[in-house]
């Protein structure tokens, strides 16, 4: 591991599966932690894929606000950060996500008895290309 992913506090690949879900599948917190319980439901639980969206969001909305002063570049990616012209998205964010936080809370105690894989509210949050669900889509 990268010492600048213990100083983050999460891996390269987690934040590209965040920066896929928040910014090509639009996914908020809620639904960023269904489709997470869905993908990585397998090896950790829903309370360590809370605390792991959690964690994302308060980062990404304390930092959000300095994305829309960057020099724009090129970026070879679907999801790229730089989002000066093309991205209308709000950039002031409330870094404790109370509704949000709270209603990922209250998904966490219904699963805690279930399966890890079990869907929430009969399915993932939104459907995902590539989110590994063969039946995506339909």
């Amino acid at each position: 591991m990268q010492l600048d992913e213990v100083d983050m506090g999460m891996t390269y690949e987690e934040l590209s599966v965040y920066g896929r879900l928040r910014k090509i599948f639009r996914c908020g917190p809620v639904s960023m932690f269904e489709n997470l319980c869905y993908k990585w439901g397998n090896r950790l639980s829903p309370a360590e894929i809370a605390e792991k969206v959690k964690y994302f969001f308060k980062y990404y909305s304390i930092n959000r606000h300095k994305m829309t002063v960057l020099t724009p570049s090129y970026h070879a990616v679907s999801y790229s950060p730089e989002d000066n012209r093309f991205d209308l998205r709000q950039f002031l964010y409330n870094s404790r996500w109370p509704f949000q936080f709270g209603k990922i809370d209250e998904l966490v105690r219904r699963l805690d008895g279930d399966s890890k894989t079990a869907p929430v509210d009969g399915g993932v949050g939104i459907v995902a290309a590539g989110s590994e669900n063969p039946t995506a889509g339909f």
